[in-house]
């Protein structure tokens, strides 16, 4: 069994893992999908203190509170930089790292240092620290990459406002230990907005693609599953 631990993105909540959270747990596995502070269920606790640290904390928390060991751990889009400084906190915790369509930043950046399109979120902050989630375009960009209307509908319904210290705090990462974690990274490649780039991928660590849309949890579940869980065996390798 391979416990499996599912950080959402900015705006999002744990429930974006629904469609993939009982697949992996049919095949025998363990699976956490946690809402990080300000979302979901934590949604009454966002607030303009609320940063990356405090997602950092959250996830890290959560792997020593439940005393989790061989995580998969999982970080999608903003989330890529949770799971890099969580890797950094507990490296001894996780067998296997995956960057699904998610941002992979080195030491001491932020989020818009990785993205600098997210730098216009932060100016259009509502009362300088909140951003609404983005807007519905015309497909194929749709919402988040989810352009099925009843899918659209259930997506607004999770959707929170994230605040702008998650997209200014810098990552630290000064654990040499986290260099050894084993990468997977999950490209979603259908429907790329504009301003949207990818660095580079180390030759070491492994690159898989999924021909949908950002939000793949969503459309593309079974395919999704089927790549987690090849990662776990290659973490398992």
């Amino acid at each position: 069994m391979t416990t499996f631990l599912l950080v959402h993105g900015a705006w999002h909540s744990g429930r974006s893992w629904d469609r993939v959270v009982p697949l992996l747990e049919s095949a025998g596995h363990r699976v956490l999908a946690p809402s990080l502070t300000g979302y979901g269920d934590k949604a009454h606790l966002l607030g303009p203190e609320v940063g990356l640290g405090t997602h950092i904390d959250d996830v890290t928390a959560l792997i020593e509170d439940e005393r989790l060991d061989d995580v998969v751990l999982v970080g999608h889009s903003y989330a890529g930089m949770v799971v890099s400084g969580v890797a950094h906190r507990v490296p001894e915790r996780i067998a296997q790292l995956v960057f699904l369509d998610a941002m992979v930043p080195e030491d001491g950046e932020t989020a818009v240092d990785v993205l600098p399109v997210t730098k216009r979120f932060v100016d259009a902050a509502v009362d300088g620290w909140r951003v609404p989630p983005m807007p519905e375009q015309p497909p194929p960009f749709g919402l988040f990459g989810v352009t099925d209307p009843g899918d659209i509908a259930w997506l607004r319904s999770m959707l929170s406002d994230q605040p702008v210290r998650c997209l200014q705090e810098p990552v630290r990462l000064g654990n040499p230990a986290a260099r050894a974690i084993p990468r997977t990274h999950i490209h979603c490649v259908s429907g790329q907005p504009a301003g949207i780039t990818r660095r580079p991928v180390p030759a070491d660590e492994r690159v898989r693609e999924l021909p949908t849309g950002h939000d793949c949890m969503i459309t593309m579940p079974v395919e999704l599953t089927e790549l987690l869980l090849e990662a776990a065996r290659y973490a398992r390798s």
